[in-house]
């Protein structure tokens, strides 16, 4: 899922997201949030934030809708009348045209997604998180550990799941130290595993 969120690149070159329809395109849409239930009787709605710049929801005007977080196709776009903070990661808004309950029902568990070109500007040493799925992982010493294939967001720091190396699944700590160098532009990132964060590795069969 390409979420509106972002993190820092380590001694890398700079690295814009792609733009739609270049050779190396990413995602056209970022999950901004997801609506939960009606709110009221006028067509209010209650929707969980998944971005990490939930106040820009008051200054946007046009979201799109969908129904899948990981595949954003056939998306409906929607007018943004207000939104205001609810309470902890939730927001209240009204889309237009959406002027009761029955209307707002139908819009229940669908996900709200932004154009990458109104996506939120990164700093020129953060690149969003969905870049970060498909980068080779190697340790410091060259190693192989395999490709990023999921980002697992815990709160106090995001862990990198690793997968296709030698070692099966291997889970690294987004945390300074650990994580060394991100290259989006070479496809890489560098780590040093702490003591016992790699498993063992299988035996190998005898001849």
């Amino acid at each position: 899922m390409a979420s509106e969120k972002s993190t820092h690149q380590k001694n890398s070159a700079q690295s814009q997201p792609d733009v739609p329809g270049s050779a190396k395109a990413g995602p056209q849409y970022l999950v901004l949030a997801q609506i939960l239930r009606p709110h009221g009787v006028r067509g209010d709605l209650i929707v969980k934030m998944m971005t990490a710049f939930p106040e820009r929801m008051s200054r946007l005007e046009l979201i799109y809708l969908g129904i899948n977080p990981a595949s954003p196709r056939k998306l409906r776009q929607k007018r943004v009348t207000w939104a205001k903070r609810h309470k902890a990661d939730q927001w209240l808004l009204h889309f237009d045209e959406i002027e009761d309950r029955d209307a707002a029902e139908l819009l229940r568990k669908l996900y709200m997604f932004v154009s990458l070109e109104d996506a939120v500007p990164l700093e020129d040493d953060e690149i969003y998180l969905f870049q970060l799925i498909g980068l080779e992982a190697r340790t410091v010493a060259g190693e192989l550990l395999g490709r990023v294939e999921d980002i697992i967001e815990t709160g106090a720091n995001d862990v990198y799941v690793i997968r296709g190396g030698p070692y099966g699944e291997v889970l690294i700590p987004a945390i300074p130290g650990v994580v060394r160098n991100i290259n989006v532009e070479a496809g890489t990132i560098t780590v040093e595993p702490l003591p016992g964060l790699l498993p063992d590795l299988p035996d190998k069969p005898s001849a």
